[in-house]
């Protein structure tokens, strides 16, 4: 699959996602589209190339005037940083989990935070568009966003960020992953940890994972990438997301230097087959400072 390429849900109705070149990798950063009676979108992308999403609404035969519903699963602005230029081109209100709006109507302190989280790789992102707070629509654990012939109900998963939503779809029994059930790498047909600072907690993660597998979907659409059969994936990302702040923390304990930390697992990994080095990079080192973050808050 190629960056702009749209692809259709397996096992679902006019479901489909748009990979959206998300760092100029392929197979990265997925937005979904529901063609409903209410035409929304799951996640916006980084702000970069929003464009793709507009340009994949008309291939599914939606104009993007006629979108009704921008939802953001949370606020990082991987999945959300295109909200505000969305909602410019198009007349859809955005929702968004009631912590997180204030974020996107006044994006100022996200995108500081981000350039701090994510480091050189902020030059792949474009600074966000604020949302106008007449379009925002602020929602909660247990909501309902009504799309006419379809609903999804939302589910706060705090583990990755406070501020996250899972969405279910319950006529074709999929969920919206957002980052609750880790990174799926198609190529491999593998589970990645994804443990970003300053909101990563191990505990929180583990249970919104058990939390998506007692609602039982049949397929998870996966923010980062594409949809897959839920099959035995939310008890392996429960042991993938374990083992991994297990060998940050002893690695620390052995080399005591944070810094080095990073540099070590920087080093080791192999995702840049799939990757491309700077970005591969990137992610590591800032899942690293996720768990040292979460580690230190543990100790507290």
């Amino acid at each position: 699959m190629a960056i702009g390429d749209v692809h259709e849900v397996d096992d679902a109705t006019d479901l489909f996602y748009v990979d959206t070149g998300m760092y100029d990798t392929p197979e990265y950063g997925a937005v979904y589209i529901l063609d409903a009676e209410r035409p929304a979108i799951v996640d916006t992308g980084i702000g970069t190339n929003y464009e793709l999403i507009l340009d994949a609404l008309e291939t599914v035969g939606i104009p993007p005037a006629d979108l009704e519903a921008i939802i953001p699963t949370h606020v990082h602005l991987d999945h959300a940083g295109g909200a505000g230029f969305i909602a410019d081109e198009t007349d859809a209100d955005v929702y968004v989990h009631e912590s997180g709006a204030k974020f996107l109507t006044d994006p100022g302190p996200l995108w500081d935070g981000t350039k701090q989280a994510v480091d050189d790789v902020i030059e792949h992102y474009t600074k966000p568009k604020p949302v106008p707070v007449d379009r925002l629509e602020s929602i909660h654990d247990g909501a309902t966003v009504d799309l006419g012939d379809r609903q999804l109900h939302a589910h706060h998963a705090p583990g990755h960020a406070f501020h996250q939503l899972v969405f279910h779809e319950r006529d074709d029994d999929v969920v919206f992953t957002a980052d609750a059930a880790g990174i799926y790498i198609p190529e491999w047909d593998a589970i990645h940890e994804t443990s970003p600072p300053p909101g990563f907690d191990l505990e929180g993660v583990i249970e919104d994972a058990r939390m998506i597998a007692r609602i039982d979907p049949e397929t998870l659409c996966y923010g980062h990438f594409g949809d897959a059969p839920t099959d035995d994936r939310l008890s392996e990302y429960v042991d993938v997301i374990t083992e991994w702040v297990e060998a940050v923390a002893e690695k620390r304990a052995e080399l005591g230097d944070d810094e080095a930390v990073i540099e070590h697992f920087v080093a080791e990994h192999d995702i840049v087959e799939v990757w491309d080095e700077e970005m591969t990079s990137g992610q590591i080192a800032m899942n690293v400072r996720g768990v040292i973050n979460y580690l230190d808050n543990r100790e507290e």
